[in-house]
């Protein structure tokens, strides 16, 4: 007579994804693991997967959903190739491609598109402070998310933080309302993008309430000691040489400092000197720190904003040729200034 094998009840939770993602749009994706252990008897509910049936059979179950999960967590979506592949022991296609930072929330692949945002990415596998300096879309920022919330997702970190000084772009806004983060929303904006793109709307949502992702303004720095992090402080230029002082001494252990900036749009008084131009003339021989420097080779943007940047040098280059020109002609002794007779006026 065959002996009745027992039936247990596991309940799997799942953490760390985007639920929609996994369960896939109309449960599309339980269904097909249902359809794939048709012996098992799975329920679904948020983010708890009951399932019953034979030990074994259970156990291959939970070893096939956990790496369902760690897919889901690395690529930010789920497809059902990749569940068959799974399954079945087989690499999945995205597991493929090298050179892979982070991938975005539609899957998509973010990779250094550049020679020196490759650069970057192998200056943060081997020192522990960067700065990052170029023009703007020369994906300073962007890049530097990206390295962030890889580290997070491979557990090498607890915890993200940006940081930017709250200074206008030439204009002054005047009173914001709201409370303090609504008020320094509309500065800190770009990094909101960019993490966006990287990490699903509620999954981000939940991490920023957890501050496990921080973002806050330079100002509020100030005391703090960041451990097991990856700090990145943005708009750099914007700083002033006690600010960018006080930011690079917050660094704790297990933490790495991403700074980035572009010379070239500075927003301080014109009385102001830039903390990025100190800093980077202070710290250039320190060990274990690194400088990249981008151009406009390196602009992922519109083709147009690689013009516009090329624009603007040679006309910088031409106004600082003329400044040269009218410092060398100095009146002295033996010079006489002729005045054109023409210009004088009625007096």
């Amino acid at each position: 007579m065959q002996k009745i094998r027992p039936m247990i009840e596991k309940h799997i939770i799942l953490e760390d994804i985007d639920l929609v993602s996994f369960y896939g749009v109309n449960n599309t994706n339980i269904q097909i693991i249902k359809a794939l252990y048709p012996k098992l008897r799975i329920v679904a509910r948020g983010n708890v997967i009951k399932v019953m049936g034979d030990e074994e059979e259970l156990c291959a179950f939970e070893e096939h959903i956990t790496a369902l999960e760690k897919h889901c967590a690395k690529y930010n979506c789920l497809k059902e190739e990749d569940i068959i592949c799974i399954i079945k022991g087989k690499k999945t296609q995205k597991e493929c491609i090298e050179g892979v930072i982070v991938y975005s929330v539609n899957g998509k692949p973010i990779t250094a598109r550049s020679e020196n945002q490759q650069k970057l990415v192998k200056a943060y596998e081997e020192n522990d402070m960067i700065f990052a300096i170029g023009p703007a879309g020369s994906g300073k920022t962007y890049t530097s998310i990206a390295l962030a919330v890889k580290a997070l997702k491979n557990k090498e970190i607890r915890k993200i933080i940006l940081s930017r000084p709250a200074v206008e772009a030439g204009e002054k806004l005047g009173f914001l309302p709201g409370d303090m983060k609504e008020k320094i929303d509309p500065y800190l904006q770009p990094l909101y993008d960019a993490l966006q793109d990287m990490i699903p709307t509620v999954k981000l949502q939940e991490m920023m309430e957890q501050n496990i992702i921080q973002i806050a303004p330079l100002a509020f720095m100030r005391g703090r000691t960041l451990n097991d992090a990856v700090v990145i402080l943005d708009e750099a230029q914007n700083t002033t040489p006690a600010q960018i002082k006080m930011f690079l001494t917050r660094m704790g252990m297990n933490t790495k400092m991403i700074i980035t900036g572009d010379m070239t749009q500075i927003d301080l008084p014109p009385s102001q000197r830039s903390g990025l131009t100190d800093s980077i003339s202070i710290l250039k021989n320190i060990k274990g720190i690194a400088f990249i420097e981008m151009n406009k080779k390196d602009i992922v943007r519109h083709k147009l904003v690689t013009r516009i940047v090329e624009a603007y040098e040679k006309h910088d280059k031409k106004i600082a040729k003329i400044k040269k020109q009218k410092n060398t002609i100095t009146p002295n002794d033996n010079t006489t200034l002729c005045i054109d007779p023409g210009t004088w006026g009625d007096n």
